[in-house]
């Protein structure tokens, strides 16, 4: 296999790994400057992100390598001179004891060297057989451990280096051979050894009929340690056969350990499946690695992530272990390495994919959230004013016309509470007055204040019975206004980062508990000549010559008496409505300078918002879009490969349409080919891609069934974007021109709204609606389907686009939320006047 494709197959891995090394350093770039800029980065998307950089680096950045194990020193050689196409190691007779060899490792250079180096890549100086004499073939003396070398620690773990100008290795590529009888070595070791900081594709030589107990306990502990890894087991050409048939064969020895093997038929050369037999065979690509420090063989992506591609899953299986009868099958290597390494970039370039496309899905939930805040909080704030100011005004024309009503409300108040009043009266123990054990007052000064605790008590009770019969004429605007308004309020200040000090709350509070503040006081509820009288009273009775009072309950009864007979309800329902407009007023006024205050903090607020939205409308999700087209196009081209591009159907603004027999397994496509001139365009291309790939299939729409980025169109300078899709007959503007028949053209019609009801479903906009841009069944039949989301977005993400010759004037003039149906049904109806056919070729406005 010397020079042969199994170096194309290393160097192409290497090509893409460079490729999605490039995508990734710049996906960090990206997402470092959306974490700086705050506002949309959160702890989990942040941690999940650390994780799969990790898996992805520990796939890009490890070259890959073909590690070599087997029975014996013989088998591993022949091996080894097969991959490089000469005798690079020695072969040795089967019929010879098994030697003691060192681990080997090959690597690219200029010249064939060789050199013994530690694990800790100290060169180890000593006299090796190589440096006495040219050689094309390493000298056995070199590899071979002998008496007290074996038991030497440094001598046993040193590793052969060998130097070799060869394809193979060019690219950066590695071979192994994993040592053979070191003592103090188990197999998990070994491999470990063997596969540390490669990217492994392991190959095991068989040289005799069946596994000996010995073979079949490295490879049981190799399967128990590393339990994803695939091996290509080989025979090879010398291998020794037995006579008797009543051991298992090796297939059966392999299928016994838990190895899905696929055998490689030993006349026509056709593969079948053996499953194992063992209840451990089902899970034998799903475990996980038990040794978390192999690093190497058992890379294997985030188990809770997607990938976001249809039915690719960033959790693909590695392929199943293969088993090769003859020798000379060897080149069917080829197809596994392939398997190996394309399996550990497709789950690279989906778990890139899934973590831009989780980062964009974040962007676009923002703009909408961002959007919303922009356009409702001064709405918000607008009928937070309105709401305040028809319960202010409400509440004043209560005050104002109820004059009457609040009198009768007095009246009646005092009739009903009177009894209750003149008993509370009766058992009031007065505070602050002291009098003698038959109820008289020791001194005569203390009537007045024996009087005054009464009227208080009086007032205080009457205060409470008033204010809670005049609530009830303002409970119907509190259940209609203090909900809302008193949420709206509590979320504006929560958004204004004013929650601790919530003023327009507490003033909105004082607004609303007004009616529970008016006070009943002696002089606003009896005449002044009243009032006048009652205080002459006091003072004569308080003279010195006087004598004391004695104030029992009926004294008690009396002033509460007097109390409620020298009540004005006309007075006292006039001093209770101003003061209820008092307080409202000045309520009021503080609310609306509070939430002109509130309004200056959510200005400011606003305009940093609409800067963020703006920068990630124009930077941040363009910028993630064209990561994410450019990991999901990689993925795209591992597996399939590039589209062969077939004769030119169809040529447009933006690029050129060509036919395409078969990619991916799909068949009849047409490819659209477009090259972006600059990053702008770039940006745009992306997000419209983001934005089809995530439509789900639906019958109406021309689903996109992947992506290629040519990178070597125009010399490497100005990448090719192939947009790979279902191909129909024709677009409906051609279907007119050749006579579609009026039902067709209404089943059409009729088709193209349901395909664009889907799209708004999901949120979506097609922006460019034309008649060569609705593509119909084979012959006409009516069946029609929308492609070409050259114009698809979402408004709040993506900036408007489509040919402005077929868009309404509304549209054209910049409105928002005017599809321009009407321009395109006319489309639609024409038979063939010219108007239609203008349009299609901007020749008319």
């Amino acid at each position: 296999m010397a020079g042969s494709p199994l170096a194309y197959e290393l160097s192409k891995f290497c090509k893409y790994s460079r490729q999605l090394r490039h995508t990734l350093k710049d996906t960090r770039s990206a997402f470092g400057d959306v974490e700086r800029c705050g506002g949309f980065w959160d702890g989990d998307l942040q941690h999940s992100w650390r994780e799969e950089e990790d898996y992805i680096q520990s796939v890009i950045t490890r070259p890959p390598c073909l590690v070599i194990l087997g029975q014996s020193c013989y088998a591993k050689a022949s091996v080894v001179n097969e991959l490089f196409g000469e005798a690079v190691l020695p072969t040795l007779q089967g019929s010879e004891v098994s030697p003691s060899w060192r681990m080997l490792r090959f690597k690219f250079g200029p010249s064939r060297t060789l050199r013994l180096t530690l694990p800790d890549s100290f060169e180890l100086v000593d006299s090796l057989a190589a440096y006495e004499q040219d050689w094309t073939t390493v000298p056995r003396a070199d590899l071979e451990l002998h008496g007290e070398h074996r038991t030497d620690v440094a001598l046993a773990s040193a590793v052969v280096e060998v130097v070799l100008n060869h394809s193979l290795l060019k690219d950066g590529a590695e071979v192994v051979v994993s040592p053979s009888n070191i003592l103090g070595l188990n197999t998990k070791q070994v491999f470990s050894k063997c596969t540390e900081d490669v990217l492994p594709v392991v190959l095991y030589a068989v040289n005799r009929e069946r596994l000996s107990d010995q073979d079949v306990q490295e490879l049981s502990d190799i399967r128990a340690g590393f339990p994803e890894t695939p091996i290509f087991f080989i025979r090879t050409r010398d291998c020794e056969r037995e006579q008797t048939t009543a051991e298992p064969t090796l297939l059966q020895q392999l299928s016994g350990m838990g190895f899905q093997v696929l055998q490689s038929n030993r006349h026509s050369g056709s593969s079948n499946t053996a499953q194992p037999s063992n209840r451990h065979s089902g899970s034998s690509n799903t475990a996980q690695p038990s040794n978390r420090h192999s690093g190497s063989s058992n890379t294997a992506p985030p188990s809770n992530r997607h990938s976001g591609l249809p039915g690719t899953p960033s959790s693909r299986r590695l392929p199943p272990s293969r088993l090769v009868e003859k020798f000379e099958q060897f080149p069917s290597l080829l197809l596994f390495v392939r398997a190996v390494l394309q399996t550990h970039l497709v789950r690279a370039a989906c778990v890139l994919y899934s973590a831009h496309t989780r980062c964009l899905q974040l962007f676009i939930a923002s703009a909408f959230d961002m959007a919303r805040d922009i356009m409702i909080t001064p709405r918000r704030i607008e009928y937070a004013r309105a709401r305040e100011r028809e319960l202010y005004d409400s509440l004043v024309a209560i005050s104002d016309r109820k004059q009457d009503e609040i009198k009768n409300l007095i009246r009646e108040t005092v009739t009903n509470i009177r009894e209750e009043l003149l008993a509370d009266a009766a058992s009031y123990s007065f505070i602050g007055v002291d009098l003698t054990d038959s109820g008289e007052l020791l001194d005569s000064k203390q009537l007045r204040s024996c009087t005054s605790q009464i009227q208080d008590l009086v007032l205080n009770k009457l205060n409470t019975a008033v204010a809670g019969q005049l609530i009830g004429s303002v409970d119907c605007l509190r259940e209609s206004f203090v909900g809302t308004l008193a949420r709206c309020i509590q979320s504006l200040e929560k958004d204004g980062g004013d929650v601790e000090d919530c003023v327009a709350s507490v003033h909105l509070k004082q607004v609303l508990n007004a009616a529970y503040q008016v006070e009943v006081t002696v002089h606003k509820s009896a005449s002044l000549l009243r009032v006048l009288w009652e205080k002459m009273k006091q003072l004569v009775q308080a003279l010195p010559w006087n004598a004391p009072k004695r104030v029992d309950a009926d004294w008690k009864k009396k002033v509460a008496s007097d109390m409620l007979g020298s009540l004005s309800e006309s007075r006292l329902a006039r001093s209770m409505c101003a003061q209820f407009k008092d307080r409202l007023c000045n309520s009021h006024e503080a609310f609306t300078s509070s939430l002109k205050q509130l309004e200056v903090q959510h200005c400011g607020r606003l305009e940093r918002t609409e800067e963020q939205r703006m920068k990630l409308r124009k930077v941040y999700a363009p910028t993630l879009a064209h990561l994410a087209l450019e990991s999901t196009s990689l993925r795209d081209v591992i597996l399939h490969g590039m589209p062969q591009l077939g004769r030119e159907i169809g040529r447009g603004q933006y690029g050129v349409v060509y036919a395409c027999d078969s990619w991916s397994g799909h068949s009849s496509l047409a490819v659209k080919s477009v090259v972006p001139p600059d990053e702008k365009h770039w940006n745009d291309l992306a997000l419209e891609f983001h934005y089809t790939r995530s439509i789900p299939e639906h019958e109406r729409i021309v689903m996109l069934r992947g992506s290629v980025i040519d990178h070597s169109y125009g010399g490497g300078c100005s990448p090719a974007v192939l947009l790979v899709m279902d191909r129909l007959q024709r677009d409906l503007y051609a279907a007119i021109k050749a006579g579609l028949d009026a039902v067709s053209r209404l089943q059409v019609a009729l088709d193209v709204v349901e395909g664009m009801r889907y799209l708004h479903s999901q949120g979506l906009v097609h922006r460019d609606i034309k008649l060569k841009n609705v593509l119909v069944g084979t012959g006409g039949s009516g069946t029609g389907g929308v492609w070409d989301r050259g114009g698809l977005g979402r408004g709040l993400v993506q900036p408007g686009a489509g040919a402005q010759g077929h868009q309404a004037e509304e549209r054209a003039g910049g409105y928002r939320g005017v599809w321009y149906r009407g321009v395109w049904y006319r489309g639609v109806w024409d038979r063939g006047s010219g108007t239609a056919r203008g349009w299609c070729t901007g020749t008319s406005s």
